[in-house]
C-alpha cells in the first residue's frame, strides 16, 4: 500500500534531507511521538521511500528500552556491522531523552493537535491528519519553560 500523496510528498522531503546530510555509512533515525504505534507508522513510511530509492533500511521498535539498552541492543550492533544502511528507531519520548539524543544522526518528533513540541528534534511533523501530514518550525517563543529538553 503506498502513502496519500500528501503524505509521501513529506516523507520524500525529510528522506531527501536526511541523505543530503547523511549520504552513506551506518545511519540511525529515531521516530519518536507520545504514541508508539503512531511513531511505528511512521518509521515504516520513512523505510518505504528509502527502500524505493534502493536503500537498505530496517525499522527497530524502542520497546521501552532505557538508553543503555538502545545504546547495546540496537546502535552498537548495527554500528559494528558498518553496513551501508539506515536503522529507523520508532518510539516514545525516551528516544529524545538528553543522554539518548545523541545516537541519532537525525530525529523526527511527531505531533498531534496542540501537543508541545520536542525542542531536541530535527524535524517536527503534525500528524493530525495523518494522510496530509505538515512540517512544523519550532517556535521557542511558544514552547511552556516547563518543557525540558
Amino acid at each position: 500500500m503506498t502513502a496519500p500523496i500528501g503524505a509521501r510528498a513529506l516523507l520524500e522531503d525529510l528522506v531527501d534531507e536526511f541523505l543530503r546530510d547523511y549520504p552513506r555509512g551506518a545511519r540511525l533515525l529515531a521516530v519518536a511521538s507520545p504514541s508508539a504505534e503512531r511513531s511505528a507508522a511512521f518509521a515504516e513510511g520513512l523505510a518505504g521511500v528509502l527502500h524505493a530509492r534502493g536503500l537498505e533500511a530496517a525499522v527497530v521498535a524502542q520497546d521501552d528500552r532505557d538508553v543503555l539498552a538502545l545504546r547495546s541492543d540496537i546502535v552498537a550492533p548495527f554500528r559494528a556491522a558498518g553496513a551501508d544502511a539506515v536503522e529507523i528507531v520508532s518510539g516514545t519520548n525516551g528516544l529524545l531523552a538528553e543522554r539518548a539524543r545523541g545516537l541519532w544522526h537525525f530525529s523526527v518528533w511527531l505531533i498531534d493537535g496542540d501537543e508541545v513540541p520536542h525542542t531536541a528534534a530535527t524535524a517536527l511533523v503534525d500528524v493530525t491528519d495523518p494522510a496530509a501530514p505538515t512540517r512544523r518550525l519550532a517556535d521557542y517563543c511558544a514552547v511552556p519553560p516547563s518543557f525540558l529538553t
